[in-house]
């Protein structure tokens, strides 16, 4: 699966600014970067499409796309042009004053998803600490919830962010240690568990929190009736339904967004990563107006959020969703993806998975080596993928993978195994 390195465009990549290799850029990182990630050893200096290089010209095929930042691939030429034109324009005003591209950002993403109104944001972070924030305002002006006492009902083995109120919910040990003392008002069930959910929400509740599929835990997928039996329940027990697609929406799964396979219309939908394009961050919680529409002047706000920038590669990207072809791309190949994968199972070392369109989380034998070993195993194959917990690996390629590239990552998987 490597492909042929090409000196003479990764020469032109660095330019005469930059002559240090992959190992001195990856030593000259440790004494001056905080060592809050553990990447991958490969540099990468350009990319486009599908493909990465490096900075001495090897290429690599990318399954993994920024976590479904990159749905549309690297640098997609309408998203692109898109930035382009409007870096010539207008950047950033604050939202101290209105700008030209804010208003068709917000009525095509609401549009797209069947929702009334839009909180524009920066990172899938900022969307969770919002809704968080949309939904406690809720429960207090319009639930009746007396003030200081709003519960958000959450999953165990959640990933919603990094934030200190987020990790307040997590479940993972290694996201918390050291980082308390946390923020109350969270009760978290098991995940695909409604009788649990159930006995969790009272008359406290502002609302649950969830994601359609749980990404970082190694895309697990719930049963088929969990999210339309989150939806009946929250509804009688009158509080919110806050979906987090900010991994699994924006059509990585095979439709716009993950609840669709339901399908289930949430009170309020949680979206970033994919939304910028790979080029800005963006993200934006979207919902009723009877939700959103407990926000007023000086409430909540963002510098950044909503800049012309932001609003004018969110607006490019929506109008790729409204084509359908992209959520099409996923559903087809996530068969590939599927098929592929089970004929590895039982032999070649993989002893499970879970996928759905092109998302998968594969399971390896431990005997084999730990997921950040077989990540660096696929990267000698050239392939880049990467470990979440144990043995787990996650695979998202760009949706504008081909047939033959996919094909090409499971045999690279499949060698890396051998």
């Amino acid at each position: 699966m490597t492909a042929p390195v090409r000196t003479e465009d990764s020469q032109g990549a660095r330019g005469s600014r930059e002559t240090r290799g992959s190992q001195e850029l990856i030593r000259a990182e440790e004494p001056v970067l905080a060592h809050n990630y553990h990447p991958l050893p490969v540099v990468v200096a350009r990319a486009e499409g599908t493909w990465v290089e490096d900075v001495e010209g090897r290429r690599y095929l990318d399954m993994l796309a920024g976590y479904s930042a990159l749905n549309f691939g690297h640098r997609h030429p309408a998203l692109i042009e898109a930035a382009h034109r409007q870096l010539d324009r207008l950047t950033l005003t604050s939202r101290a004053f209105h700008n030209d591209r804010l208003a068709e950002f917000a009525e095509r993403l609401a549009a797209l998803t069947g929702m009334d109104m839009v909180l524009p944001m920066n990172t899938g972070a900022e969307a969770v600490e919002s809704g968080v924030k949309v939904a406690r305002k809720w429960a207090y002006d319009v639930k009746g919830v007396p003030d200081g006492r709003a519960t958000i009902v959450v999953a165990a083995d959640n990933f919603h962010g990094r934030t200190t109120t987020i990790v307040s919910f997590s479940t993972d040990e290694t996201a918390r240690a050291g980082f308390g003392p946390f923020t109350p008002g969270f009760r978290v069930v098991p995940y695909n568990d409604l009788a649990a959910m159930e006995a969790a929400v009272d008359e406290t509740t502002a609302a649950v929190l969830i994601e359609p599929i749980q990404g970082e835990a190694g895309v697990i997928i719930p049963d088929d009736g969990y999210l339309a039996g989150v939806r009946e329940l929250t509804r009688r027990k009158g509080c919110l339904f806050i979906a987090d697609e900010i991994q699994s929406g924006l059509g990585r799964t095979g439709r716009t967004l993950a609840v669709e396979h339901e399908p289930v219309v949430p009170d309020v939908l949680l979206l970033g990563k994919a939304l910028g394009g790979g080029i800005v961050p963006v993200s934006a919680v979207v919902g009723r107006r009877e939700v959103l529409g407990v926000l007023h002047p000086g409430e909540h706000g963002s510098t950044f959020g909503g800049n012309p920038l932001a609003a004018a590669v969110g607006t490019a990207v929506v109008e790729l969703l409204e084509t359908g072809e992209f959520q099409r791309r996923a559903a087809e190949l996530g068969v590939i993806l599927r098929d592929g994968l089970t004929g590895l199972v039982g032999k070649g070392g993989v002893v499970g998975f879970r996928s759905r369109g092109l998302w998968a989380g594969v399971d390896i034998d431990p005997a084999l080596g730990t997921g950040r070993e077989i990540s660096e195993r696929l990267m000698r194959e050239g392939v880049l993928a990467k470990d979440t917990h144990g043995s787990t690996i996650r695979l998202a390629p760009p949706l504008t993978i081909t047939g033959e590239e996919l094909a090409g990552a499971l045999a690279a998987l499949e060698k890396a195994l051998g």
